[in-house]
């Protein structure tokens, strides 16, 4: 059923790196929610693999001295989804990853596989474009940061260089202090289905609740990667609440996509979305923040 060459399980972050060093070929596996489904497909046939399964390490989120939030990259789906300090500071998150797949899928996938898998529809990734993540490697030159904006680097692919893997998803305090989000996922079913389009907007308001003093909006499949809006981002910013300003976010969106044709929609269809899913989110992040719209 399932034709793999190799499979080696690392007792540790180090023991992983070496094992990814001692053969160039071979792929992480974590929740496996994805690359079982390419070995059986015939798409990764024998595939070495090496499993980080047991690196309990990498599971759980943590608030760092500095404010940030940090996200082992093994946590699943499931359990960031119910996390307290989730809940409580991210919310959007909470939401989008409730979005991905059905129950059995929530509880094995994991966040880090969801980033790393480098596809633009993955339902995490708007919103931690627009919550500005970085995202930490460890490899054999040790420990780097990598903003998620240069996480992805192509269709299905990313930053991560050979013997390195994914440890953890931080989110600055200044991303979410007084910030308010909503993620909105268009797709043919309202479960179990892969996005056609996602839009995940951040924002916060002037203290007096009458202005944008913060904005970030961030896309899945309006382009090869995820993608932010800064243009956008950058025309609303410091505008007055209200519907000129949510109406100008959503044409001025259009000018940082690239929304491609498939068999699930139309590229035409997809600029609909991106101009529409802008406003209905921006302006549902309005009323979260407390603002009157």
């Amino acid at each position: 059923m399932y034709d793999i060459e190799a499979l080696y399980e690392a007792e540790s972050v180090g023991h992983a790196i070496a094992l990814l060093e001692e053969h160039p070929e071979a792929r992480i596996i974590a929740g496996g929610s994805d690359v079982l489904i390419h070995i059986r497909a015939g798409k990764q046939a024998g595939s070495v693999l090496v499993s980080i399964q047991k690196l309990d390490a990498l599971r759980g989120v943590s608030l760092k001295e500095d404010g940030t939030i940090r996200i082992g990259a093994l946590t699943s789906f499931s359990r960031l989804a119910q996390d307290p300090l989730i809940l409580q500071h991210l919310g959007v998150l909470a939401e989008a990853v409730s979005l991905i797949g059905g129950p059995q899928i929530r509880n094995i996938g994991t966040i880090g596989g969801n980033t790393c898998n480098g596809v633009s529809s993955a339902d995490s990734a708007a919103t931690l474009m627009a919550l500005d993540a970085v995202m930490e490697y460890q490899g054999p030159e040790g420990t780097r940061l990598v903003s998620i904006q240069s996480h992805y680097v192509g269709a299905g692919k990313t930053a991560l260089s050979h013997g390195e893997l994914l440890t953890a998803i931080e989110i600055p305090h200044e991303s979410y202090r007084r910030c308010y989000g909503q993620y909105i996922k268009y797709a043919m079913r309202n479960a179990m289905d892969i996005a056609t389009l996602g839009c995940s907007v951040n924002v916060r308001l002037t203290e007096d609740m009458q202005a944008l003093e913060r904005v970030r909006i961030g896309f899945g499949v309006a382009g090869p990667v995820p993608i932010r809006s800064p243009t956008a981002e950058a025309a609303v910013q410091g505008k007055p609440v209200g519907e000129e300003t949510v109406a100008l976010a959503g044409k001025v969106a259009l000018a940082d996509v690239q929304p491609r044709s498939s068999w699930r929609a139309s590229r035409e269809l997809r600029l609909q979305l991106v101009e529409e899913l802008t406003k209905r989110a921006l302006r549902c992040s309005i009323r979260h923040a407390g603002g009157l719209i």
